[in-house]
């Protein structure tokens, strides 16, 4: 290890433990080690390679997700996709909480971002459930991880920026993160049901089949656009960015049609949205910077010769990727560590003869894991600033959902079958 990258990783780690945001945390560390290594001409060709980090087509999906997201909130989606799943299952003993895990996995065939939906459902849910008697860190907990399908569940941002990276389809994808989406919040309702035996949880009073019938008739329309954005890309009717698009257009007429989306909102709604684009394409740019810092020092390389040095069984491949990706899940950002790791990783790939789809469900799993760990998992923060529980509390309540995902994790990893099932149907 040269002397220039080993001071860069203790400036790295330095500015890790002070509390500085992951996105200047790259940018400070690249542009240190430029300084150290004084190769003024690495250093004049950072506005080229800030530039290229966002230079493609696909990102162009991002901020239009995440207006539909927005826009979906304002025009009260949220709110009608709980009542319709609260009436349906509520009057079960446990039932709010099996309508969190389900709400959420509605939310997450539309939303696409773990962050967003867990402050979303933080607000609706919590409050919620703490009314009909369920423990606040508990029903906290619950929320945040029923949010980290998310971005497993199509469509997802982290599969956007994964298929950019590395040229695999974007649609296979979308396609191959929709069982593995449904595997864990299965997983999520077997974990209630055991804790349901233990506590007792309360229930609600039964739905009659006219409110399950009102109900249904006012979702149908939030449950078009997830089926719009599937069928679409399926049929070849557009692309998943065309499908942002789309779903911007429906989720807009939609919020009219229930009459919650005024006009007064629009402002607000499209400020939200450049915020949230801003802090996610600045983190895009440096980090593929901190990218190419790895990238000239060769550290794919070295990775790569590591890894066969220890062995050249894919099994053993998996399961060490998994343990290097849960350990940096805890200190680095999901999409950071997409696009530092993801160069990295791929050349590996076809050394050990691994999908790339069925790796990029698998890596995507493992960093919206990381949204539920200290000391750096943004959806600790979220969930514990909306629902007003510490995070120490938070951490212990999540607990039994957190090792759960890393069994379902695991079973993904060595099932391809399951993960790639659905795009080879339309192969």
């Amino acid at each position: 290890m040269t002397f220039g990258i080993g001071a860069t990783i203790i400036v790295f780690i330095l500015l890790l433990l002070v509390g500085i945001p992951i996105s200047l945390v790259l940018a400070i560390t690249s542009i240190s080690y430029l300084l150290i290594t004084g190769d003024f001409t690495l250093l004049a060709s950072v506005p080229q390679k800030l530039f290229s980090g966002i230079d493609n087509f696909g990102l162009l999906a991002i901020p239009l997700f995440m207006l539909a997201g927005e826009l979906m909130n304002f025009g009260g989606i949220t709110t009608r996709l709980v009542a319709f799943a609260k009436v349906l299952i509520g009057h079960f003993r446990g039932g709010l909480a099996y309508v969190a895990v389900i709400a959420n996995m509605f939310l997450a065939s539309i939303l696409g971002s773990a962050n967003a939906q867990a402050a979303m459902m933080s607000k609706v849910m919590v409050p919620e459930m703490e009314k009909e008697g369920y423990d606040r860190n508990f029903s906290a907990a619950l929320t945040l991880a029923s949010s980290i399908v998310a971005p497993i569940i199509p469509p997802s941002m982290l599969f956007i920026i994964y298929g950019t990276l590395t040229g695999a389809s974007i649609g296979d994808l979308f396609m191959a993160g929709i069982v593995p989406g449904i595997l864990i919040g299965f997983g999520f309702i077997i974990v209630i049901g055991f804790m349901n035996k233990k506590h007792q949880f309360p229930k609600s009073e039964r739905g009659t089949l006219k409110e399950i019938f009102n109900n249904f008739i006012i979702v149908i329309p939030a449950l078009f656009i997830p089926f719009i954005i599937i069928y679409g890309i399926l049929s070849g009717m557009f692309t998943p960015t065309e499908s942002a698009a789309v779903a911007c257009i429906i989720a807009f007429i939609i919020g009219l049609v229930y009459k919650q989306l005024k006009i007064k909102d629009i402002p607000e709604i499209l400020m939200n949205t450049v915020l949230n684009t801003a802090t996610i394409t600045f983190l895009i740019v440096t980090a593929s910077v901190f990218g190419f810092v790895l990238a000239y020092e060769q550290i794919p390389q070295l990775l790569a010769n590591g890894m066969l040095g220890i062995s050249e069984s894919p099994i053993v491949f998996l399961l060490l990727v998994n343990i290097m990706l849960l350990l940096l899940g805890t200190v680095l950002d999901g999409i950071a560590a997409l696009i530092i790791l993801v160069p990295v990783l791929m050349p590996l790939l076809a050394i050990y003869g691994i999908d790339p789809v069925h790796f990029g469900v698998i890596i995507t799993i493992n960093l919206t894991i990381g949204l539920l760990t200290p000391p750096v998992g943004t959806g600790l923060f979220i969930v514990s600033s909306v629902a007003k529980v510490s995070i120490e509390d938070l951490v212990k309540a999540v607990f039994p959902f957190l090792i759960v995902s890393i069994i379902m994790l695991l079973i993904l990893t060595y099932w391809e079958s399951a993960v790639l099932w659905i795009p080879n149907l339309y192969k």
